[in-house]
C-alpha cells in the first residue's frame, strides 16, 4: 500500500523523507504527473524501471531545485545556461554533459550526459528544496499516455511508496527536450516550448 499525501508543508516533508529513505514517490509537476526517487540510489532507480515496465537502456531525466543545483550535476555550458535562464522553472528539459559521477548508471544508461529540468510546480519544488534531486519520469506504464491527474496514475501504476496529490492539475503537455551535449543544440522531443522560442533564445545570445 502507498501513502497518499496532500500538497501541504507536512505532506511535502513526508514525501522528501520517503525519497531520502530510498523510496519511490509519485508527484505533480507543471507538465504531467511524475514518478521518481533519489537518482543516486541504484536500488530505488531499478524499482522505477520495474514499476513503469521501462527498458533499462533508456535513460531517465532528473529534476533539480534550481539552476545552481542543476550545475552541480551537469555542465550546462553557454547554450544550456542561456536556455535555463529563460525557461527554468518551466517545461524545458536540457540534456548536458554529466558532472556528478555518483548519479546511478541506471539513470544515465551508462551515457556521459544527463537530462535535467527545474519544474514550475510548488509541490515538487518543495520536495526538491529538501532532497535536491529527483528522478522525474512520467508516472505511467511505458508507452502509455502521460497522466494529468492522480486518479489516472492510480489506475495504471502500483508498487510505489507514496503519491503527493495536488488539487491543481498539470498543464498536460510534456516538456520539450533539448540536447546541448554536442557541438549543436538539438531538439530531441517537441513539447510545451516551441522550436522557434528555443532558436530565438540561442540567436539572441549569439550561441
Amino acid at each position: 500500500m502507498h501513502e497518499t499525501l496532500d500538497c501541504t508543508d507536512a505532506g511535502i516533508e513526508r514525501c522528501a523523507q520517503i525519497v531520502k529513505a530510498g523510496g519511490v514517490v509519485v508527484f505533480p509537476t507543471d507538465t504531467v504527473y511524475g514518478i521518481g526517487c533519489d537518482p543516486h540510489n541504484d536500488a530505488a532507480v531499478r524499482r522505477v524501471f520495474a514499476i513503469k515496465g521501462r527498458e533499462e537502456k533508456k535513460p531517465l531525466p532528473v529534476l533539480a531545485a534550481s539552476i545552481g543545483d542543476a550545475e552541480k550535476i551537469i555542465t550546462l555550458g553557454p547554450r544550456g545556461r542561456a536556455l535555463a535562464e529563460k525557461f527554468w522553472p518551466g517545461a524545458l528539459t536540457i540534456v548536458a554533459p554529466l558532472k556528478d559521477r555518483k548519479i546511478s548508471q541506471g539513470v544515465t544508461a551508462g551515457k556521459d550526459s544527463l537530462a535535467v529540468r527545474v519544474p514550475a510546480n510548488r509541490c515538487v519544488l518543495g520536495v526538491l528544496k529538501i532532497c535536491k534531486y529527483l528522478v522525474g519520469t512520467s508516472a505511467n506504464q511505458s508507452g502509455m499516455p502521460a497522466p494529468k491527474d492522480a486518479q489516472s496514475v492510480l489506475k495504471s501504476l502500483s508498487g510505489f511508496d507514496a503519491i503527493l496529490a495536488d488539487k491543481e492539475p498539470p498543464a498536460g503537455t510534456e516538456s520539450t527536450v533539448v540536447d546541448v551535449s554536442g557541438p549543436d543544440a538539438k531538439i530531441v522531443r517537441q513539447g510545451a516550448i516551441s522550436q522557434d522560442a528555443i532558436r530565438k533564445v540561442l540567436a539572441d545570445a549569439r550561441l
